[in-house]
């Protein structure tokens, strides 16, 4: 088998989970504008959980799932409600494709947050790169008041620091506890910590959202599987600039269910953001290879 094909499999499966995912985002969308953003959050756990737990059950132990990192699970659950109400919040007034423009900046801030939480070393071209992806950011939220500076924009951003946040969680949780046991802890506290947040304000769900919520969930559960075998079989180097797939998948959901395309300004800072991550991407392969030829 030749190395490009030996590839294959896993860009396949990063780019499924990246379409899976930007069809779960399109779903929360739908529902964004219905529902508080804390039950929103509440429906994606919940929806996934079925799938999940069935998965998870088929793959893995009991012990291997009780046996874990309770401290830094419940984290990394603190941080998922946080990134799903402010993702769920931008959502309600903002194109999803200008949403994922904002987010993209997440992997240059798991990068910057590793030094001080993994010990990691980030050279000056890759702070460089950190720092361009931040200057993209401000090129699409405009803070002159004229873009997306909005606190819609504000909250998306503030998402993008908590899946940070959370990647942190999982570099650290990898180390002891099985990716199984990552996904359900996750979905189990999103929707348990959501949901107790959410109840005081809790709307009757309307039946022509039904649909709506199952495809969250199918989607969403599919996409963490996905993505999660992509990682196991292919270089994290190769599949991770893939993510920005997203980006195109935002812009045809955004132009087929609500006719809006981001504008030119949009555009301009998503090119910087990803130029910025793909290089950043790119050194932080030339770092490893240093450290272990």
């Amino acid at each position: 088998m030749t190395p490009r094909a030996s590839h294959l499999p896993a860009v396949l499966l990063m780019l499924t989970a990246v379409a899976l995912f930007a069809l779960m985002d399109a779903g929360l969308k739908l529902l964004a504008p219905h529902y508080p953003p804390l039950q929103v959050a509440t429906l994606r756990g919940l929806a996934s959980l079925p799938m999940v737990l069935g998965w998870v059950l088929l793959t893995s132990t009991g012990a291997s799932l009780l046996r874990v990192h309770w401290p830094l699970h419940l984290l990394r659950g603190a941080l998922g409600i946080g990134m799903m109400v402010c993702f769920v919040y931008g959502l309600r007034s903002m194109p999803l494709s200008t949403a994922y423009a904002i987010t993209f900046v997440a992997p240059m801030l798991v990068t910057a947050m590793a030094v001080p939480f993994l010990g990691e070393r980030v050279g000056p071209r890759r702070w460089t790169a950190i720092v361009v992806g931040l200057v993209g950011v401000l090129v699409v939220l405009r803070p002159t008041g004229e873009g997306v500076a909005t606190v819609a924009g504000l909250a998306v951003l503030v998402a993008a620091v908590c899946y940070a946040a959370s990647a942190i969680t999982v570099r650290m949780l990898a180390q002891r506890d099985s990716s199984q046991a990552m996904v359900l802890w996750f979905l189990v506290l999103l929707s348990a910590g959501a949901g107790l947040l959410a109840a005081p304000d809790w709307m009757p769900l309307q039946g022509s959202d039904l649909w709506v919520i199952a495809g969250v969930g199918v989607s969403g559960s599919l996409a963490q599987v996905a993505l999660t075998e992509a990682f196991r079989r292919g270089e994290a180097s190769l599949i991770a600039p893939l993510e920005y797939s997203a980006l195109l998948w935002g812009v045809g959901l955004d132009l087929a269910l609500w006719q809006v395309l981001p504008d030119g300004v949009t555009w301009i800072g998503a090119g910087i953001i990803v130029a910025s991550g793909l290089y950043l991407l790119r050194r932080e392969k030339v770092h490893a290879e240093a450290e272990h030829p």
